[in-house]
């Protein structure tokens, strides 16, 4: 029997993912201003931004930017440990452990690279990493690649978690969740899951890439609107191109971990250092995000308003508080339709396919920023009123 052939193989099964639909698609953005983008030469409303707190553009942030790019140019231009380590990145990591109450942070130069290397410097070959069900990608892929045994637990239900955690309870085990769930909206019950590792002597690590800049006093995001602390949650994970505008991402923890990291995430030890220009500009961006409130409290408003709106035209949102509001289409032809059809009228909403949610539960992932206005989202809901239809397929 011949050999398959890979390139083949994957040609193959990208066409099978065009024929039932669920190809991804680029789309190329050739200008953004504020809560609206340009695809295809139309200006377009973006409901599909994580720039929660709008601070993708604030000037002080350019400036920011502007000004350490004069500095030090455009890139590290080595790994932290040869070189690429500058004062811009010294001076964020102590914001961001100060903002998140931790003793220490290290910088990343993404959420993806973040996860895999803190995961695969805990783990180890036969450690329990236990996960919610509907944990981010980099999350799975991590236990995956330190060969941990990867148990999943259903979504949000710390009950399930404790019987996962019993049926290993000699292993050394990590609970990994994500804090705000990026495809849903809600929230991890953090506290209930934070008691069980106590008990169980498991280590808990947080993905709040959703929950930072958003909840929490100071926008310092999930962890510390449910009251948790260092000692509660020993590993916290956050990302820097969300709420905060920007890029790259960080773990903060004790300085015992913040050390094993700088010993053994091979993601941090073997990848360039983030961009200074992109670190001081972060660093402005927090200031901004920590101070000016009204930007979270605009977001609730919206939140409030969306979800009324939706409930009125008999639609479905799946229970949700966060800037992440998933419309429940079902149907991934019927998704893709209805993301096409408010596309025409100026909104820009894509439908999110299988897999990246389960079959049946196609979507609209709308995301709310503070750019956005009450008018801008009444807009929204009475174009979505005039497709109403096709957003019913549930």
């Amino acid at each position: 029997m011949p050999r398959p052939e890979l390139l083949s193989r994957l040609q193959q099964a990208c066409t099978a993912r065009a024929e039932a639909e669920l190809l991804r698609r680029l789309r190329c953005v050739s200008a953004a201003d504020g809560a609206e983008i340009v695809i295809s030469g139309r200006r377009l409303w973006n409901f599909a931004s994580n720039d929660y707190l709008g601070l993708a553009q604030h000037p002080r942030v350019c400036e920011a930017l502007v000004a350490a790019a004069q500095r030090w140019g455009v890139g590290a231009t080595a790994a932290h440990l040869l070189g690429g380590h500058r004062d811009t990145h010294e001076a964020l990591e102590h914001k961001l452990a100060q903002w998140t109450g931790r003793e220490r942070a290290l910088l990343f130069s993404s959420g993806y690279l973040a996860n895999l290397g803190v995961l695969v410097a805990l783990l180890r070959e036969g450690d329990l990493c236990l996960q919610d069900k509907l944990n981010h990608a980099c999350l799975l892929d991590g236990a995956r690649l330190a060969g941990a045994t990867l148990k999943r637990y259903v979504h949000a239900d710390a009950a399930s978690a404790r019987r996962q955690l019993e049926t290993a309870a000699q292993s050394p085990a990590l609970l990994a969740t994500d804090g705000v769930f990026s495809m849903d909206g809600d929230v991890a019950p953090l506290r209930e899951l934070a008691t069980l590792c106590r008990e169980q002597n498991a280590t808990l690590l947080v993905d709040d890439a959703h929950g930072l800049g958003v909840l929490g006093p100071d926008g310092a995001g999930s962890v510390a609107e449910a009251g948790l602390d260092a000692n509660d949650v020993p590993a916290l994970m956050a990302t820097l191109g969300k709420a905060v505008g920007v890029c790259g991402a960080f773990v903060a923890g004790s300085a015992m971990l913040v050390e094993g990291l700088v010993q053994f995430a091979r993601t941090y030890v073997y990848s360039t250092a983030l961009p200074p220009a992109l670190a001081a500009a972060a660093a402005t961006a927090i200031d901004i995000a920590r101070h000016e409130r009204w930007r979270r409290d605009r977001l609730q408003t919206l939140i409030a308003h969306l979800r009324s709106g939706v409930q009125a035209l008999g639609l479905t949102l799946l229970p949700s508080r966060t800037a992440i509001q998933p419309l429940l289409v079902g149907d991934s032809a019927a998704a893709l339709g209805l993301s096409r059809a408010l596309e025409s009228e100026g909104f820009y909403v894509p439908a999110i396919r299988p897999p990246t949610v389960p079959a049946g539960a196609a979507r609209l992932r709308i995301t709310l920023s503070a750019l956005h206005s009450e008018s801008l989202v009444e807009q929204l809901l009475a174009t979505l009123a005039r497709h109403a239809d096709s957003a019913r397929s549930v």
